[in-house]
């Protein structure tokens, strides 16, 4: 795979990773997720934030051969075969920790890349041979602890590791199923204006919008729990104002999921 030289900061990545499926269909999404690997530099490492280690407390893989996680079910029997064999790097984990403080982030072997993770980087790095730690968001933090966990994390841009945040920027799944089911592709303005708020944001870097984002009725319509929602935290604390912020895939999946994915740097 062509990728552009190494900057002297990598960027920070945020993507929609919508379905499973998307991991294994040649689609619009798949073709996306390729679409934005020539602009990115190759990492040393990845530290991934995926809406689906969604735990009490700040836990880091740190296994030198983390395990290809199928946290789904009900899906064709050939996903199930997908396997993502990246190595681990504990010495990533242990920056990590050092960076946040060993009374807030612990390692674990409980885990392993989750889908929110490999579904993406199989087509970004498809050869898996960069080394890969999932970093879990603590369901006991507000969102602004998020924000500044990711502050905290922007010093690894320095160090040739790229932030990944794996979520989605709308993320109401029972509307998202039912809509599926009835045949509607119609986006409904409530998914569409909180996409398009979330990203005028991100173009400003308006930070207090984006850490009251989830409060109020559309808020909570768009993100009925919020794990598909702070991932983008974590990567917009890792920016900063000096980054330019380009959205290379738009659009929405069932309806009414953002499929938006954000490029920092």
């Amino acid at each position: 795979m062509t990728t552009v030289p190494a900057p002297h900061r990598m960027p920070v990545l945020f993507l929609g990773h919508g379905s499973p499926m998307n991991a294994i269909e040649e689609n619009a999404w798949s073709r996306a997720f390729r679409s934005i690997a020539p602009s990115l530099p190759r990492p040393k490492a990845i530290l991934s934030i995926s809406a689906h280690w969604y735990v009490s407390g700040t836990w880091l893989t740190a296994d030198t051969h983390p395990d290809t996680i199928h946290d789904f079910g009900g899906f064709p029997e050939p996903l199930y075969q997908v396997r993502y064999p990246a190595p681990g790097s504990p010495a990533l984990a242990e920056r990590v920790i050092d960076l946040l403080g060993g009374d807030i982030a612990k390692i674990s072997f409980d885990w392993g890349l989750d889908h929110g993770t490999w579904s993406v980087l199989l087509h970004l790095f498809p050869e898996a041979d960069i080394p890969v730690v999932q970093l879990a968001i603590d369901c006991n933090l507000p969102p602004a602890g998020h924000l500044a966990i990711g502050r905290k994390l922007a010093r690894l841009r320095d160090e040739g590791i790229l932030v990944m945040g794996s979520g989605n920027i709308t993320h109401n799944l029972h509307h998202a199923l039912s809509s599926f089911q009835r045949g509607e592709t119609a986006t409904p303005e409530w998914a569409q204006g909180f996409d398009a708020d979330v990203a005028s944001a991100l173009e400003t870097h308006d930070t207090d919008f984006l850490v009251h984002a989830l409060e109020g009725e559309i808020g909570r319509m768009n993100h009925p729990t919020p794990d598909h929602y702070l991932p983008l935290l974590y990567a917009a604390g890792a920016a900063d104002g000096s980054d330019a912020v380009r959205f290379p895939a738009t659009g929405f999946d069932l309806s009414s999921l953002s499929m938006r994915a954000v490029l920092f740097g």
